[in-house]
């Protein structure tokens, strides 16, 4: 089976690569903007690629005919997307009518990374068929992006996920449990806040929620997150008490004094049933999460 994966050089990116470089099964495509940089170059192809271009993208899939493409690549910096909302369109709006329009004329399946910030988090944990409705400008791109996916009637998969964490080489942004982590062995006193609620998801995990769906051809929504829904202070706590460092670092802060740019949905996180149930998808704990990037550290 051919699979083309876009935004190769993200976290999520990263784990896709890692793990369909090894799978026998797979001839992989990765793509990404720029060059490749990812230290291991075996077991699969890249091919430089700007999905705010529809030219390049329409010439890669034809160029490549890809069973399924998995389109990883955003604009997910919540607070950039509400400073540049052109910027935001072009690549969660804009960038995914192209991989729909390639992938319809091609025949190729889609899977489509999407997010718990499509609703407003008053009545969260959510399942497939909650209503959503953004309160950031990040969200609304993100909810435009999945319409666009179901007005098609592409052969597709929408796999939803919140708050993903994990290692990997050259990151320009961290993730949580790698900045309280960070922070606390440096002995910082760290603001946390106590009102946000959320089921952080391990990166291999979500990587293999989208290979299940890319080998089944799976169609319809499903939720990919960890199985833990957590406030934001507890997921710090637990970083602290796995890692034994200092919770006395850890102050809990109110969302409202916090002056963010964007609105943050309270409270989130994903009800699993159908990925379980569907397509046979396996979530970690946070706990259990947190051990994966202990090996992998060591």
């Amino acid at each position: 089976m051919k699979i083309l994966t876009t935004g190769s050089n993200g976290l999520l990116g990263q784990k896709l690569v890692h793990k369909l470089s090894k799978d026998s099964e797979v001839e992989l495509i990765a793509t990404a903007r720029g060059e490749n940089r990812l230290s291991n170059k075996e077991g699969y192809k890249y091919h430089s690629l700007d999905i705010t271009d529809e030219k390049a993208v329409a010439e890669t899939i034809v160029k490549y005919k890809p069973d399924s493409v998995i389109h990883t690549a955003a604009m997910t910096n919540v607070d950039a997307c509400e400073a540049d909302k052109e910027g935001c369109d072009k690549l969660n709006v804009d960038a995914t009518q192209y991989i729909v329009d390639a992938c319809k004329a091609n025949n190729a399946h889609l899977v489509h990374l999407s997010t718990d910030f499509i609703f407003d988090g008053k009545d969260g944990p959510y399942d497939e068929e909650a209503k959503p409705n953004p309160i950031s400008y990040y969200g609304e791109s993100k909810l435009k992006a999945e319409e666009i996916v179901l007005e098609s009637g592409q052969n597709a998969a929408i796999l939803r996920t919140v708050l993903v964490y994990g290692i990997a080489e050259d990151m320009s942004r961290s993730n949580i449990a790698l900045w309280a982590k960070g922070a606390l062995q440096k002995g910082q006193q760290i603001n946390v806040v106590d009102d946000q609620f959320r089921s952080p998801t391990l990166a291999e995990d979500l990587a293999d929620g989208c290979i299940l769906a890319a080998k089944q051809k799976a169609k319809g929504i499903y939720n990919i997150s960890g199985k833990d829904q957590l406030s934001v202070l507890e997921i710090v706590q637990q970083v602290a008490d796995f890692w034994k460092l200092d919770k006395d670092l850890i102050n809990p802060v109110s969302s409202t004094t916090l002056s963010q740019p964007a609105k943050r949905p309270p409270k989130t996180g994903f009800i699993l049933d159908k990925a379980i149930r569907e397509l046979g998808y396996k979530p970690h704990s946070f706990m259990e999460g947190l051990a994966v990037l202990d090996e992998q550290m060591k």
